[in-house]
């Protein structure tokens, strides 16, 4: 299992009980490759989002277990589990999330900062040129376009030298041109880096940047696909009906 850098077993999530009950995951097990960008598709209900948030340790699993590296998130507690999403796992979301009162190096420095630890000056140099923001360092997230404010995003991810970085539909909000460039950007992470990057999504544009697409229907994997195409993603999606039955 050393080679993983996260994965669940046998992951089960519901939310409700009785008639309201929602099983969102329905025993996933699946594992996350170190050095590898994966991306997570799959229809609106299908468990692409709660796989991400329960792997990663942003919510916690009904039964099963979750792992990031030799860790199993159940086993910490709150305080132990907010260390480790600290120090270990990345996040890049949607909606940008930077701190507007900071400038764009401060927010890049910030898990560093927040976890006591020295900034790696050589690992944040190569980071910032790979990001392409050098000239915007002093800038604060108002002064930037969506996709530069998301590049930053991806730095801060990146910055602390995580395990992982997870993504939640990271292009969700940007036009294509720029959601194009943080998807390269992603990807050079991992292929430059040797970064770990599992990322949600429901364009099979942006699935075709990862090396592997897993596909969920219905809270349960469904299918896996290595060196997609953007065709070969909506081929195969179109192939499954909302059972993860092929059509």
């Amino acid at each position: 299992m050393s080679d993983l850098a996260a994965r669940v077993t046998g992951a089960v999530k519901i939310y409700g009980s009785g008639e309201a009950e929602v099983r969102a995951l329905d025993g996933v097990s699946l594992g996350f490759t170190a050095g590898r960008f994966t991306a997570i598709m799959g229809p609106s209900g299908s468990g692409k989002s709660t796989l991400m948030h329960c792997a990663a340790g942003l919510d916690t699993l009904t039964s099963g277990t979750a792992h990031i590296g030799g860790t199993e998130l159940g086993t910490l507690t709150d305080r132990q589990l907010t260390l480790l999403r600290r120090e270990r796992v990345g996040f890049v979301f949607q909606s940008f999330n930077l701190v507007p009162t900071l400038t764009v190096a401060e927010n890049i420095r910030l898990p560093r900062d927040l976890a006591g630890r020295r900034a790696d000056t050589e690992f944040t140099d190569a980071l910032i040129d790979v990001v392409g923001l050098r000239d915007r360092l002093h800038h604060r997230p108002g002064e930037l376009s969506g996709g530069q404010q998301q590049r930053v995003a991806v730095a801060r991810a990146f910055a602390g030298e995580p395990d992982v970085v997870f993504a939640d539909e990271p292009t969700g909000n940007l036009d294509s041109r720029s959601g194009e460039e943080v998807l390269r950007l992603l990807g050079d992470a991992v292929r430059q880096m040797n970064r770990t990057v599992v990322m949600v999504t429901h364009d099979p544009v942006a699935a075709a940047h990862a090396d592997e697409v897993v596909f969920l229907a219905d809270g349960r994997l469904v299918d896996r696909m290595a060196s997609p195409t953007p065709q070969g993603v909506l081929d195969r999606l179109k192939a499954f009906d909302t059972t993860g039955v092929p059509a």
